[in-house]
Formats: structure tokens, sequence, C-alpha cells
């Protein structure tokens, strides 16, 4: 493959007949911004007028958000919970091993959801809400903050009053969520 020089851009691009993976070579010049569209060894410079910027929480311009994947994630953070405080030891070492297997189970639950919520409202946190929402929402830094300790706290221990107060802090995001976006949704868990 040849070697870029100094103030070329190297990319590859497959050949759809050979499959082997061609180079794209450009010199970038202070006249245009390049962006390289590679087929087999073509290479297109854009101009600035061309190209387009966009910003999403996913990388791409989709501009979807919703803390509904938060508070579904986290009633199933509380579900598993009150299945793991509910669930009775057993007397007899037969019953042991489903004993083990149904807590593991539910703990791994607990567990993946609780990283799935926090996951979710980081995403609500750090890519919806702008400065300008500070303005309106004051307390915004530190309800999510909570949060999302409150994800990492359901995650290491089986405490209902800890799923419940995530659960409370979820819905005082979901409010601020929909208020920024000037909508009055109804909160509604699905359990």
């Amino acid at each position: 493959m040849l070697k870029p020089q100094l103030g070329q851009i190297e990319t590859a691009s497959s050949n759809p007949i050979s499959g082997a993976l061609t180079p794209c070579l450009l010199k970038p010049t202070p006249s245009n911004v390049h962006k390289l569209i590679c087929g087999g060894s073509f290479a297109k410079p854009m101009t600035s007028e061309e190209i387009l910027n966009a910003f999403a929480h996913c990388d791409g311009p989709c501009g979807v958000y919703d803390p509904a994947s938060a508070r579904i994630a986290g009633e199933a953070v509380q579900s598993m919970t009150n299945k793991m405080l509910d669930l009775t030891y057993p007397d007899d070492s037969g019953a042991m091993a489903a004993y083990i297997n149904t807590m593991s189970r539910y703990a791994t639950i607990k567990e993946d959801e609780a990283q799935k919520c926090k996951d979710e409202l980081l995403v609500l946190w750090t890519d919806f809400f702008k400065p300008q929402h500070l303005e309106s929402i004051p307390n915004l830094h530190d309800t999510f903050w909570k949060a999302a300790k409150l994800c990492s706290a359901c995650k290491v221990e089986v405490s209902a009053v800890h799923a419940q107060e995530l659960m409370d802090a979820i819905e005082a995001i979901h409010h601020m969520f929909w208020t920024a976006k000037g909508r009055d949704d109804a909160w509604v868990r699905a359990s």
C-alpha cells in the first residue's frame, strides 16, 4: 500500500470486484474541505458548501431523545430488587441450587438494567440538555448526578428504598425533559 506524504489523507475502500482494499489519497488545500468518497481508486474532494454538520446522541442526526427507556430500565431494577427481597431462602439442600440459580438471574438482570438506566440518563444529561436549560431547571445537574449515583447503588445493593428513590429521580427527569420540550406528558409506569 502507498504511504501518504505529509499533508495527505489516507483511507481505504473495498474494491467491489476483488474485495481488496484500495488506498485513496488526497492532499488537502486551504480553499476547500475534503471528505473522501472512495470507490476503487476514486476520491472526490467536497467544498465547504457541500458539507453539513449534524449533532445527536448517537453520532447520527436522529435527534431522538426520550426518558422512557430509562424508566423501563428503572422499573426492571425495582422489580428485580423486590423479587430478590421476596425470594425465600430454602430449608433443605435440595432446593438450594434452584434458589442460587434464581437469585443469580435476578441479580444479573438488576445490575444490567441499572447500567442501562444509567447509560440512558447520561445520554439525556450530556447530549439533550443544553446550558440554556439550566436557567429554567436550576436543579438539573444535581438531579441527574443523584440519579446516576442511585443507578450505581442499585447495582451493588438490594435495597427497595434505593430502587424507589431511583424511580422518583427518573420521574423528576421525565418532567424536566418534557417541560424542556414544551410538552406536558403524563408519567406512566408499565408495572
